[in-house]
Order: C-alpha cells, then sequence, then structure tokens
C-alpha cells in the first residue's frame, strides 16, 4: 500500500491505516525526540503526543511535502515546546568572548569520534544547539529553521554562524 493511500485512508479515521502509520514512524520519530529531549520517556510521550496532533489534524497534511517530514516537524516542535514548558535553567553566554570562524572548514581531527561529536554539541547554549541541531543533524536550511524556531532568517544564520563556531572551539579541547 502506498503512502498517499494510508494518508487518505487516515482522513477517513481509518484506526487500521492509523496504526500502519504509527508503525511506520514511531522508531525514526523517537530518535528525533530523543535527540532533543535525552530522556526516554520524555521522548516516548512526545512520540505520542505527537501521533495525536497529527491525527487530529491530518486534514491540513497537504502532500507538498513527504508524510514523514510533515510529522518531523510536528516532532521537532513538540520537542521544543516540552523543553519551554519544562523551564529548565538557562545560563546566558556572553558572547562577546566568542570568536566567530566565518570558513566552511569542518574538517576535525580524526580522533575525535561522532559520539564526542554529539556530546559537545549537547554543551552549546540553547540558543545555538538546536540551531545547530536542525542544519547539522536534521538537514533543514535557514528558512526552515527560521519558521520552526520562530526567528528571522538573519538570526537564524548568524545562531548558525557562532553555534558552529563555538562547537569547533569545543572540540579543539
Amino acid at each position: 500500500m502506498f503512502q498517499i493511500d494510508l494518508v487518505e485512508r487516515c482522513k477517513a479515521n481509518d484506526r487500521k491505516a492509523q496504526l500502519k502509520l504509527y508503525k511506520q514512524y514511531c522508531d525514526a520519530m523517537y530518535y528525533i525526540a530523543f535527540g532533543f529531549l535525552k530522556n526516554c520517556d520524555d521522548a516516548e510521550d512526545v512520540v505520542q503526543e505527537s501521533f495525536i496532533k497529527a491525527f487530529q489534524r491530518i486534514e491540513q497534511y497537504s502532500g507538498e511535502v513527504t508524510f514523514g517530514a510533515w510529522l518531523k516537524r510536528i516532532v521537532i516542535n513538540r520537542s521544543l515546546d516540552f523543553l519551554k514548558h519544562r523551564k529548565l535553567e538557562r545560563v546566558e553566554m556572553n558572547e562577546s568572548h566568542l570568536k566567530i570562524i566565518e570558513n566552511d572548514d569542518w574538517s576535525i581531527a580524526d580522533s575525535i569520534t561522532v559520539q564526542e561529536v554529539k556530546l559537545k554539541m549537547d554543551k552549546l547554549p540553547e540558543k545555538y544547539k538546536y540551531v545547530v541541531r536542525l542544519f547539522l543533524v536534521e538537514g533543514y536550511d535557514h528558512s526552515e529553521i527560521s519558521e520552526i524556531l520562530n526567528l528571522s532568517e538573519s538570526a537564524c544564520r548568524t545562531r548558525l554562524l557562532r553555534g558552529k563556531g563555538y562547537l569547533r572551539a569545543l572540540l579543539k579541547n
């Protein structure tokens, strides 16, 4: 069965089609949520809420992007909302101490693992962490990130540039 057929059946409130779409996407959406939340239970909750929201608003799915991309955006937004509502302590960084590097050379020492990069990315200040993650890990462009995070494109570009510079500095230490 094609994905568009499943979506159309979901629009008709077909529970079997909803279960099939859920099974098809739940693992991938869990890993996306976990990447933001770093907690299994919270990630599971966000995924469940995201699927409920998606099925409640499936009529809004226009087919311009794949269902997975549409659902991924819902999961990311729900994850960010969850973090905002949790009211995590935020430590603002004094940006005057940052040296912004404007080249796109992403070469790092061969000894640095992907896991180390992810750990360092998690240490970025929140206002940079999500922009860098959405760009480097999730593959969104500036216009999509600015829409997701409710930023101007120029603010998105600035945060990405500063976040990448900060990440480079963390990786060098």
